[in-house]
């Protein structure tokens, strides 16, 4: 073997220069085998042997660490870049799998070195991949290298799902599970750390969104817990701000309802970056999933009910979408559902004369290519009107029921607080009392540890102090808040709803949520009428129509019993005169507004009202120009004889023209 591969080697070879690569899959494997890295630096005496100097031999070993079947090999990468620029003459790999474990990579290298003519040797030998019978060996052991690493693969993934599918496979677990002595899941001794997960799901369950959940507890300075997975703080449980990734996480996991679930995300590539992406499967494609496999913090209906809603929350759905209430006045917003298509329709606001803020019901239709943009569009504040009557129509006599709900949500945020408050100070104590118990056993005699002992003590006192000072005036605050102001708004308001629901204190949102309580969805339909069909919680529903809203230049136009005035003023007035009788009168425009001059003119010129001066001609009088002709006198003399009352002028405008009877008296 020694000879055909010598006899491959030429003079032109040995003028180049000789790359070693070196290369183990792992960090551990570096660390734990040191033989096999010894005999891949050991190849570099074989290049020597047969004829290369030590100088001209170059080793590559910046992938150690690296797996072959990874795409980010720097070193790879510098070694198929010098033979793709004919300065290597052989490439030395203890074998095919330290080279490359994908056949892309394998052939591509192959590809080249028969191009430059560079040689490739292992443990076994010398190849010159530009000969057929050696080409064809070597992508024979490229395959097999990476079917063997395909097949390890799957026996030790094998293993693992096997174990998954009988629970056995150990994940390791969120926060606010532990493993026992047995080996088995419990829930966290910690009572801090229960009781902040279980204030957070109370939390999403009154407020309904995750945004809103990390919203309140940094608003509230409430403090969740996290476990510290590597570092020398590693194992330890610290308490930082809730995020929205943070909050995420914790909804969509299943072991928190005590279920055993593996396979619930999959990564794949987005073409865009090298990173994998990370996406959440349907439940129907895990892997394995055991229900009641552990003790949870809640059951496994309230965790589909949260998938649900944060189903519902999403702004990029289609069919499924129905999201949070929010601020704006559409007392629909997520519930009103497309009569023609089926679909979730959208909220659109525009302001209303001037001032006051409309919904418009929106259905965006399928937005696919080719058909209409949009399916139909309704103004929403008649329909609102509707909702709101029928609501205070149908729920009176739950009225009381309902104001007292808020009152014990309110009971029961103050106690959730004051728990998640209080236990800062147990932290705090027991902090503060551990420093005492460290400092009381050193030796006196050593003053370097009993100072700094002493003094990490007195740190500890200060924060129990101050922890318990904030504790109190957060308390002090809460009973204030709940017993003297709440307490009898709610009281008061649990005699009527109708006085919830009209109070100025009641936003908009909470509206929304009153409604969200009662009704399911809201069908609207718009043809010669507008159809609504109102679906409540329960299954009971509610027909109504309503006449199609008008258009806006409908609503600002001029009412006939306007037209029928300014028609009848004008018989003896100018404008400016007709528009100060028709305010007289409280009469307004079709926009609301008061009449002037040049709007009763606008009027007359759009409705063809003759006007004053019109009139007054056809009832024979005449110009002042007309006049001068006729007695054949100048406009003075006009003049003179209208203020002796000679000619009988009429003011035809607001400006002070006259209009003259023909004869003189």
């Amino acid at each position: 073997m020694r000879e055909v591969s010598d006899s491959k080697i030429s003079q032109e070879h040995l003028s180049k220069d000789a790359y070693l690569y070196v290369r183990q899959s792992t960090i551990r494997q570096v660390v734990e085998n040191k033989e096999s890295t010894k005999r891949q630096y050991a190849l570099k005496q074989r290049a020597i042997a047969f004829g290369w100097d030590e100088s001209k031999i170059h080793v590559i070993d910046s992938d150690l660490g690296e797996s072959g079947a990874s795409t980010c090999r720097d070193g790879f990468k510098a070694l198929v870049t010098e033979v793709g620029l004919g300065r290597a003459g052989i490439v030395m790999g203890l074998e095919v799998s330290r080279l490359a474990r994908n056949s892309t990579d394998w052939h591509r290298l192959l590809e080249i070195c028969a191009l430059t003519k560079t040689l490739i040797l292992d443990e076994e030998g010398v190849y010159d991949p530009s000969h057929f019978n050696d080409r064809l060996l070597l992508g024979l052991k490229g395959t097999m290298s990476e079917a063997e690493l395909h097949v390890i693969k799957a026996r030790l993934l094998g293993g693992a799902l096997n174990k998954a599918k009988r629970g056995e496979l150990v994940i390791r677990l969120p926060i606010g599970f532990v493993h026992d002595a047995h080996k088995r899941i419990v829930l966290d001794p910690n009572k801090r750390v229960r009781e902040s997960i279980e204030l957070f799901f109370k939390t999403f369950r009154r407020v309904g969104t995750a945004h809103s959940t990390v919203k309140t507890f940094n608003q509230e300075g409430w403090m969740f817990p996290k476990r510290i997975y590597s570092g020398p703080q590693k194992g330890e449980v610290v308490f930082g701000k809730l995020t929205h990734s943070r909050a995420f996480q914790i909804l969509r996991n299943p072991r928190y309802s005590g279920a055993y679930a593996y396979g619930l995300r999959r990564k794949e590539y987005n073409g865009k970056s090298k990173n994998l992406l990370v996406k959440y499967v349907d439940q129907d494609n895990w892997h394995s999933f055991i229900k009641d496999a552990h003790p949870g913090y809640i059951t496994w209906k309230e965790y589909q009910e949260n998938i649900q809603r944060l189903l519902e929350n999403r702004q990029d759905t289609e069919l499924t979408r129905k999201c949070p209430p929010r601020e704006g006045p559409a007392l629909l917003q997520g519930l009103a559902v497309c009569g023609n298509c089926g679909r979730k329709m959208t909220i659109r606001y525009h302001e209303r004369r001037g001032s006051r803020l409309s919904p418009d019901y929106v259905c965006r239709g399928s937005m696919r290519k080719f058909e209409p943009r949009v399916c139909q569009s309704i103004p929403g504040h008649e329909i609102d009107k509707l909702i709101a009557t029928t609501l205070l129509e149908k729920m009176t006599p739950a009225a009381i029921e309902v104001a007292l709900a808020v009152q014990t949500e309110l009971h029961s945020r103050i106690e959730e607080a004051d728990k998640i408050h209080y236990r800062k100070v147990e932290q705090a104590q027991f902090e503060r009392d551990l420093a005492r118990r460290r400092y009381m056993n050193i030796d006196p005699d050593n003053r370097l540890v009993a100072d700094e002992l002493e003094s990490e003590w007195n740190a500890k006192i200060r924060e129990y102090n101050a922890a318990k000072e904030e504790y109190k005036a957060r308390t002090k605050s809460d009973i204030l808040a709940i017993n003297e102001e709440q307490k009898a708004q709610v009281l008061e308001l649990t005699k009527d709803f109708s006085k919830l629901w009209n109070s100025k204190n009641t936003s908009d949102k909470d509206r929304k949520r009153m409604v969200r309580l009662l009704i399911e969805d809201v069908t609207l339909r718009k043809s010669e009428k507008l159809s609504i069909k109102i679906r409540f919680k329960g299954g009971q529903t509610s027909s109504s129509e309503l006449p199609l809203p008008k258009s806006a230049w409908v609503e600002k136009k001029h009412s006939p019993t306007i037209i029928k005035k300014i028609d009848e003023l004008l018989e003896d007035h100018t404008d400016g005169e007709a528009a100060e009788k028709l305010n007289q009168l409280g009469l307004v425009s079709g926009t609301g507004k008061k009449f002037d001059a040049n709007r009763v003119a606008t009027i007359r010129r759009a409705y063809n009202i003759k006007s004053f001066y019109t009139r007054l001609k056809s009832k024979g009088l005449k110009t002042i120009a007309e006049i001068c002709d006729n007695y054949n006198v100048s406009r003075y003399v006009v003049y003179k004889w209208r203020d002796r009352g000679q000619l009988k002028g009429i003011r035809y405008d607001d400006c002070g023209r006259y209009l003259y009877e023909p004869t003189q008296n």
